[in-house]
């Protein structure tokens, strides 16, 4: 068999269209919805031409699908040489080691008549295959096709090896014909190509050998032939089921037919849109916005938009898709009329929804945002895309719709709706979700949700965390309710919700001296638990205190933040969600507030420690270390420096940072507490001494006189 190949015009094509879109350098972040509420709303997401025209196919049931087994095309027209190698490998199957070496000698001979003298010993169906492979690379197109018939019109059981190869072979000799002068009619070779293409998928489906898969390559070049002819509503409809088989091939070619419908004239576009096919062609090709570059639209497509629309209004099997066409391209009265003779599908709920709310009428919207989540099944996904602010997303219809229903439940104030709306969106939209959870709903609400509907998922295995394996949903929101327990003091209740024994462990340990801080009864013992609080403070904040969002953003593992979002009440913000945001903003709302918690635990250890000890000074040294700001370090020395005692590290004040001897600082207490009273009576120093004889002595004869008076009682 001779190598496939492909239109020059068609690849040129190709090569000229954007197959996907690029991707932007450095750090890349999921779309946020509650960012921009209004945009979020307004826009309808661009479609997948993928999963758009997967709809137009027919799987041909029995026909083996494409695989990794077997080399499809990868567009490098020049290099043949895998392809033939992959083939050359091919013919060898089912044969002796004799008929091997025959048919591996053959594929070198170039004459036609040495083939046919040196196969003469072969089986029936190797010599005429051979025979009509040396013809067609040849170029002798009429004896090629020879060949391939005698093979077919052998007895089924004498041509199992070779069948689907002659009728594959046949179909393109024939096809070649069909360009030849003095070669017959063109349009009855163009039939028999067809007919020998679908022969060679019906000898597939039967069974007979097809290593390279010519059953499905086929349906390509049928399509080819057909779109030769004119017949463009074939050619889609058995490009879309090549597709549908796996072949990127397939794809590659509605891509490319679709996108040269803008180049056609309007004349010839309003003959090429009567037909079914390319109506539902350029319409899944402009809902996918197929090769727009920064949301700018390519030139004719808008004329396209309008002679489709124009020659659709007779066939409405997809008037759900045209009116997001038309509502994405700004023509709402001409999404309107399209979406009122549509099916209830899930887009038609989706676009009614856009229009209620472009209409001002949110109880309408929110109906229509039900009635969609509840049309789209919930695997359909349209693959990623690039939002105007170049932030990615994954759209997941029932995903989306339901995130944007979640902006309405907010606006009306039903929280609890709202969060679990975008927590079922899993990873499309946690930041969203994790806004919500940890700055809109109360702790209790969030903790009544979890504990009734999110079951503890098994932890990870190490072998996973040193693979850098990331966090389920469930998890990570678990994480962010153990946080948020630990950062409004319920210490008892935040441990069981962490993911990880470790955390776990930690989040006691800091919970206990935290109580111990303010339990104890002696200051030494206050001022060393509020310290270790401050270390596990700083050392672990960001896995046991820190936001999930801002100002830490945990979800980002604190390595970047996003621009602030302006909390104003407005038509999307309501005034009691403004009011919960704030009330639940961290204190304080700076990027790594746990870094100011830290610092602030430190300082209370140093209110419970003598000014004069070691401990006072280590203390104020670590909360400098904390590193929460320049301001709070620059107390924090001039406190040292006004009320603490000289140590001999303390040029090195905040790098070199011994740890605080709480023992020592015990005995400062009693000598810290006389301090004063010695300072006042040292002027008073000689007589305080004098006094001291006199009180003695004085003792000393009280003592005396109380012994004789005994000895005299006892003599008595």
């Amino acid at each position: 068999m001779s190598t496939r190949k492909w239109p020059r015009r068609l690849l040129c094509l190709s090569l000229s269209l954007p197959i996907g879109q690029a991707l932007a350098c450095g750090p890349e972040f999921p779309m946020r919805l509650l960012d921009n509420r209004a945009q979020s709303l307004a826009e309808l997401p661009e479609g997948s031409f993928r999963f758009e025209v997967s709809r137009l196919g027919q799987a041909i049931a029995g026909l083996k699908p494409t695989t990794d087994a077997t080399r499809n095309p990868d567009y490098s027209y020049d290099d043949v040489a895998s392809y033939v190698e992959q083939r050359n490998k091919a013919e060898q199957l089912g044969l002796t080691p004799p008929q091997q070496a025959v048919v591996e000698r053959l594929r070198a001979v170039g004459d036609v008549e040495q083939v046919a003298s040196e196969a003469a010993n072969l089986p029936a169906e190797l010599r005429l295959y051979a025979v009509g492979a040396a013809a067609f690379n040849a170029g002798d197109h009429q004896r090629a096709a020879e060949s391939f018939q005698q093979l077919l019109a052998l007895p089924a059981d004498e041509r199992r090896l070779r069948s689907t190869w002659a009728a594959y072979s046949l179909g393109r000799a024939l096809f070649a014909m069909s360009t030849e002068a003095g070669r017959g009619d063109p349009t009855i070779l163009r039939d028999q190509a067809r007919q020998a293409f679908r022969q060679a998928r019906e000898l597939s489906v039967a069974g007979f050998s097809d290593p390279l898969e010519l059953g499905v390559a086929s349906l390509g070049e049928e399509a080819r032939v057909a779109y030769t002819a004119d017949d463009w509503d074939s050619a889609i409809g058995l490009y879309a089921t090549q597709n549908l088989q796996g072949s990127p091939v397939g794809y590659s070619s509605l891509l490319q037919l679709a996108s040269s419908l803008k180049l056609e004239s309007d004349e010839r576009l309003r003959e090429l849109l009567k037909t079914k096919g390319v109506q539902r062609l350029a319409t899944a090709y402009l809902l996918s916005r197929v090769g727009w570059w920064d949301g700018e639209e390519p030139s004719g497509e808008k004329q396209l938009v309008k002679l489709l629309q124009a020659s659709a209004r007779s066939n409405l099997d997809d008037a759900d898709r045209l009116a997001a066409v038309s509502y994405q391209h700004g023509d709402y009265s001409g999404a309107k009329a399209f979406v009122d003779k549509a099916a209830d599908t899930g887009l038609a709920w989706w676009v009614r929804a856009k229009l209620a709310l472009r209409d001002g009428d949110k109880v309408a919207a929110a109906a229509a945002y039900a009635k969609a989540a509840q049309a789209f099944p919930k695997e359909e996904s349209w693959g990623d895309r690039r939002t105007p602010d170049w932030d990615y997303e994954t759209v997941q219809p029932k995903c989306r719709v339901e995130g944007e229903s979640a902006i309405l439940a907010l606006q009306r104030g039903d929280y609890l709706q709202a969060f679990d709306q975008l927590y079922r969106g899993g990873n499309n939209y946690w930041y969203d979700a994790a806004t919500v959870a940890e700055r809109v709903l109360t702790v209790d609400e969030l903790k009544q949700y979890v504990d009734a509907q999110v079951t503890a998922p098994p932890p990870l295995s190490q072998e996973e965390r040193d693979n850098y394996v990331k966090l389920s949903v469930p998890a990570k929101l678990r994480n962010l309710l153990g946080r948020r327990l630990l950062r409004e003091g319920r210490y008892d209740e935040a441990p069981a919700y962490f993911d990880s024994v470790q955390l776990q462990v930690s989040a006691e340990h800091y919970g206990q001296m935290r109580k111990d801080a303010e339990s104890k009864w002696w200051p030494t013992e206050r001022a060393k638990a509020y310290f270790l609080a401050s270390m596990v403070a700083r050392d672990m904040g960001m896995q046991l205190l820190a936001y999930e969002m801002a100002p830490d953003y945990a979800s980002l593992e604190g390595n970047y933040s996003f621009e602030p979002v302006e909390l104003k009440v407005g038509p999307l913000l309501s005034e009691g969600e403004v009011q919960r945001q704030q009330a639940s903003a961290a204190e304080p709302d700076q990027r790594y507030h746990y870094r100011f918690v830290a610092t602030a635990l430190a300082s209370r250890a140093a209110d419970n420690l003598p000014h004069t000890s070691q401990a006072f000074a280590a203390v104020l040294c670590y909360a400098w270390r904390y590193n929460s700001s320049p301001e709070e370090q620059g107390a924090l020395y001039r406190r040292y420096i006004e009320e603490g005692p000289y140590v001999e590290w303390g040029w090195l004040f905040g790098e070199l940072c011994p740890f605080p001897d709480f023992d020592k600082a015990d005995k400062r207490y009693v000598t810290q507490a006389l301090s004063p009273i010695r300072s006042a009576l040292r002027p008073y120093k000689i007589w305080v001494q004098m006094g001291s004889v006199v009180l003695v002595v004085a003792v000393g004869l009280a003592l005396i006189s109380r012994r004789q008076r005994k000895a005299r009682l006892a003599a008595r």
